[in-house]
C-alpha cells in the first residue's frame, strides 16, 4: 500500500468489510461516512476490487434526479456513467431495474456522495426502503450507501427516516492515526513526523500534499505557500458544501484557531451574542470540525451540563490553517519566504501545545487498553481550572485511579526543578478537583518529554513512582 494511490493502512476497515462480505445473511446494507478527503472512495474500491466478486461504483453529482439514476443505470450496465442508458421516471422504477439486474447473484453496489441524490429527489430514501424490503432485503446484494455530508447521513440513522431498522452495518470512517505517517514519510525523523502531524493531521488527502524525498520546511514552502497549493481553499471549500452563511463560521473557526475557547472569549472575539453563538457552535460540532471539551476530572453524569466546557478546532490543518495562514494571507502571495519564517519560528510551540499533547493521550490509550498501565482509563482528556492546567488526564472512576501528566515539547532534557512543578503544583492541584478533593484516590505522575530527563530528574519520578515517557517510546509504542 502506498501513500502515493491514498490508500494507506485500513486494514482494520477492510477486516469489517470482508467479515460483512462472509456473513450468511443475504442482503447487506452498509451504511459508511466521513468527512471530506478521509478516504472513503479509496477504501470502498479497495475493498470491491479485492473482494471476488462482481461490483459496481456509481457517485452522484449535483444534477437533476433523471440524470443520476440515468448514470447509475449505466454503470450497473458496465458503461460509462456518461454513455447514454435508460431513463427512468421515478427511483422506484430504477430500484426494481436494479433487482432484475442484480438476480440473485453476489455483487457490490456502492452508493458514493448520497447527499447529492438525496437532495435532488428527497423520494430516493423512501422508494429505497420499499425496494429493500421487497428485492433487496432477500438478495445477494450487498448495498453500500456512502457520503461525506456527515449530518445528512446521520439523519439516516434516525428513528423517523426511511431505512430506520434496515441497515445491516454502520461506520464512521476516522483520519489515520500518527503511526502511520512513517510509511507516508519512511526516512523522516520521528521529530519531523510529529511536526508534519500538527501540520496534517491524518487525513489521507492532506499527507499527500507533502513529498516523502524533501524536507518538511521545503513542503511547507513549495505546498502549501506555493502558487498551486490547494491547502489555502480547503477550510472554505470544505464549508460551502455544508453551511450557506460561510463568512459567520470562518469566524467563528478563526477565534478558536486565535486560542478562544470558552463561550464567553468566543462571544467577545466574534461580537456575536451567547444565544446566537450556540447555534453556530452546535452546527459546527455536528460537522465534526469542532468539539466540546470539559474537564477529564468531572464525573460523566455531570459532563453534558457543566459550564466548564470549551470548544477546541477537531482537525490538526484547521488548527495550522487558523494559526499561520489565514492571518497571512496577504502576504502569502508577496511575500512566502518571510511567511515561512514565522511558521518556522513559531513550529516548535504549536507542536507542543497541539500534536504533542494528543499523541501524549493517545498513549494513555493504547497503553490502557494493552493492559500495560495495570488499569483501564474510562476517560483520557485534559484538566483545567483558575490554578492548574494538566495538559493530560486519565481517570477510572471505578478504581479510584487517576493519570496526571505535563508535556514538554523543548529542545533539551527536562531538569528536576521543571519536574517539581508537576509533582508539587499540577498534580495535588487537579486531584483537588476529584470528588471528595481526590481522598482515597492513587495518583500516577507521567512526564511526556521529547528529549527525556536529565537524570537526577529521572530518578525523582521514578521515587513518585511516575512514568517518563519520551519521544523514541512513544513513536515504538504508537507504530501500526
Amino acid at each position: 500500500m502506498r501513500g502515493d494511490d491514498v490508500f494507506v493502512d485500513r486494514d482494520a476497515e477492510l477486516t469489517m468489510l470482508n467479515e460483512m462480505l462472509q456473513q450468511q445473511r443475504r442482503g447487506e446494507l452498509l451504511l459508511l461516512y466521513g468527512r471530506r478527503r478521509v478516504g472513503k472512495t479509496a477504501l470502498l474500491r479497495e475493498w470491491a476490487s479485492r473482494s471476488g466478486v462482481p461490483w459496481s461504483y456509481w457517485m452522484a453529482l449535483k444534477e437533476p434526479a433523471e440524470l443520476q439514476r440515468r448514470r447509475l443505470a449505466a454503470t450497473l450496465r458496465g458503461r460509462p456513467p456518461s454513455a447514454a442508458g435508460p431513463s427512468f421516471s421515478s427511483w422506484a422504477d430504477l430500484w426494481d431495474d436494479v433487482a432484475t439486474l442484480v438476480r440473485d447473484d453476489r455483487r457490490i453496489l456502492v452508493l458514493d456522495e448520497l447527499p447529492w441524490a438525496i437532495e435532488a429527489d428527497p423520494s430516493l430514501l423512501s422508494s429505497l426502503q420499499y425496494a429493500w424490503d421487497i428485492h433487496f432485503q432477500q438478495s445477494n446484494l450487498i448495498l453500500v450507501l456512502c457520503g461525506s455530508h456527515i449530518r445528512t447521513m446521520e439523519s439516516i440513522l434516525g428513528r423517523q427516516t426511511p431505512l430506520f431498522g434496515r441497515l445491516t452495518a454502520q461506520h464512521q470512517l476516522q483520519p489515520l492515526p500518527f503511526g502511520v505517517l512513517r510509511e507516508f514519510f519512511p526516512t523522516w525523523a520521528p521529530d519531523a513526523q510529529v511536526a508534519t502531524y500538527a501540520i496534517l493531521g491524518g487525513v489521507p488527502q492532506y499527507l499527500t500534499w507533502f513529498e516523502a524525498d524533501a524536507s518538511l520546511s521545503e513542503n511547507i514552502r513549495r505546498n502549501i505557500l506555493g502558487p498551486t497549493s490547494v491547502a489555502l481553499s480547503e477550510i472554505e471549500l470544505l464549508l460551502a458544501d455544508e453551511v450557506r452563511d460561510i463568512r459567520t463560521y470562518l469566524t467563528v473557526l478563526n477565534a478558536l484557531g486565535e486560542g478562544a475557547h470558552a463561550l464567553k472569549a468566543i462571544s467577545d472575539a466574534t461580537i456575536t451574542a451567547p444565544t446566537n453563538l450556540t447555534k453556530y457552535l452546535h452546527v459546527l460540532q455536528e460537522l465534526r470540525l469542532v468539539e466540546r471539551r470539559v474537564p477529564a476530572t468531572v464525573p460523566p453524569n455531570l459532563q453534558h451540563r457543566s459550564k466548564q466546557g470549551r470548544y477546541h478546532l477537531l482537525d490538526p490543518f484547521h488548527r495550522f490553517y487558523f494559526r499561520f495562514l489565514r492571518p497571512n494571507q496577504a502576504e502569502i502571495a508577496y511575500q512566502p519566504d518571510r511567511v515561512l519564517e514565522q511558521i518556522q519560528s513559531g513550529l516548535r510551540a504549536f507542536v507542543g501545545q497541539t500534536a504533542w499533547e494528543e499523541l501524549a493521550r493517545s498513549w494513555v490509550h493504547r497503553q490502557g487498553l494493552g493492559g500495560a498501565l495495570g488499569w483501564v482509563p474510562e476517560v483520557i482528556g485534559s484538566h483545567w481550572d483558575r490554578s492548574v492546567q494538566a495538559d493530560v488526564v486519565a481517570v477510572s472512576w471505578r478504581e479510584r485511579v487517576v493519570l496526571v501528566g505535563e508535556c514538554k515539547w523543548g529542545g533539551a532534557a527536562v531538569t528536576r526543578q521543571e519536574l517539581r512543578t508537576l509533582l508539587e503544583h499540577t498534580l495535588p492541584h487537579t486531584l483537588k478537583a476529584l470528588p471528595q478533593g481526590g481522598a482515597g484516590w492513587r495518583a500516577i505522575p507521567a512526564l511526556f518529554a521529547r528529549m527525556g530527563t536529565t537524570p537526577d530528574a529521572a530518578v525523582l519520578l521514578r521515587e513518585q513512582d511516575g512514568l517518563l515517557i519520551d519521544l523514541r517510546t512513544l513513536y515504538a509504542d504508537l507504530a501500526p
